[in-house]
């Protein structure tokens, strides 16, 4: 079973590509972040025609989260993260697939450390925490995304320029690793454990040829999961050609029971 996670900023402006890669690699589940599309202008139709059924809940211009499932329908779908009535942001989309429950998260970037914007971030991560808390770890969960947090010091391409920077701040990582400590498990670090592996890379000063970039995009697992990983990849061609994403999409491969 595979299982991918792609900040696509705009699926609009991206959709051939998201097609293209869709029949070239055949996922089996897709979430997508920063799709940047009402659910009106969302493209369900050309999905659906691609084989994949689709959930998804969006916001004009910003944010906008989606959860893809080849030959299926996601199933019992939860659009709103609770914590925050009046959190209008199209940040989180559950869903089940396959018997798999699927959480797609666009974590608030913060801006910077001390803003409002940055305050927020952290509350919302709290309330994540709190809503996965509601899980079991004996479950099969599957919590993914931009999480616009880079835990430790190999997952950013210069750990001093970064330190207690927004991204890279000791409150976003500790709220990381509480994820981790209630019960999930980061999955490239399963496989990977000690190579540095980046996710994105801003667009400007050619930090991805450079390879200059973060690795913010991560797939956590429950222990029924972590203990099927066969292996977590990074598509980097699809941060390559013609107006890209700044993110790539990262494969989890899992050995599934027939």
């Amino acid at each position: 079973m595979k299982i991918v996670t792609w900040n696509i900023n705009s699926v609009r402006a991206r959709l051939d590509r998201l097609l293209g890669w869709l029949e070239s690699t055949s996922p089996d589940v897709v979430c997508l972040q920063e799709t940047k599309a009402t659910d009106k202008d969302f493209p369900a139709l050309e999905i659906r025609g691609a084989g994949y059924g689709v959930a998804y809940r969006g916001q004009k211009s910003y944010n906008g989260v989606a959860i893809l499932a080849r030959d299926a329908e996601p199933e019992d779908v939860e659009s709103v993260l609770p914590g925050d009535d009046e959190d209008q942001d199209a940040r989180m989309l559950a869903a089940t697939v396959n018997d798999v429950r699927v959480v797609t998260v666009y974590v608030p970037n913060g801006r910077e450390v001390g803003h409002d914007h940055y305050k927020y971030k952290l509350r919302w991560l709290e309330r994540l925490h709190d809503y996965v808390a509601e899980h079991s770890p004996a479950e099969p969960l599957v919590v993914c995304g931009d999480y616009n947090v880079a835990p430790d010091e190999q997952d950013v391409y210069d750990p001093k320029r970064w330190e207690g920077k927004c991204l890279f701040s000791d409150p976003e990582r500790a709220a990381f690793r509480r994820l981790l400590d209630w019960g999930l498990t980061d999955a490239l670090r399963v496989v990977r454990p000690r190579e540095t592996v980046f996710t994105w890379w801003d667009y400007r000063r050619a930090m991805f040829p450079r390879d200059m970039g973060l690795r913010i995009d991560h797939l956590l697992v429950t222990r029924p999961l972590a203990d099927r990983i066969l292996s977590v990849t990074v598509d980097r061609k699809m941060r390559e050609g013609e107006k890209p994403s700044d993110h790539a999409p990262v494969v989890l491969e899992l050995e599934m029971d027939a």
